[in-house]
């Protein structure tokens, strides 16, 4: 059973930066998966918000984080780095995998198998 734990979330005020990262048990070739967060904010569906394939060649943003947010991986984990922080980025964030190899990232969260328990960042104004 694939398990996802992130970590790195906290409280910043606006205009700074958290790093997140994504660590991933119970699955063997890390690589062969693409990976995605995602986030949800009170009172609002889960939405996308990064994603890279499984080479990590590729990655995709939300408008919304274009140019602040930065996606990435290595052998081990995920990381989503977010600089210039607002308070709309306030939220939980989540890291996702599906359970197919060598696919790029989605923006559908259905077609994510696995997630994690998410990780509370928020933002002060």
């Amino acid at each position: 059973q694939v398990q996802l734990a992130e970590s790195g979330g906290g409280l910043v005020q606006a205009g700074g930066s958290l790093r997140l990262s994504c660590a991933a048990s119970g699955r063997t070739f890390f690589n062969s998966y693409a990976m995605a967060w995602f986030r949800q904010a009170p009172g609002k569906e889960r939405e996308f918000v990064a994603g890279i394939n499984w080479s990590g060649g590729t990655t995709g943003y939300a408008d919304s984080v274009k140019g602040r947010f930065t996606i990435s991986r290595d052998n081990a984990k995920v990381y989503l780095q977010m600089n210039s922080l607002k308070h709309e980025d306030t939220a939980v964030y989540y890291c996702a995998t599906s359970r197919i190899s060598y696919t790029s990232w989605r923006q559908d969260e259905n077609w994510y198998d696995y997630w994690g328990q998410g990780t509370q960042v928020t933002v002060s104004s």
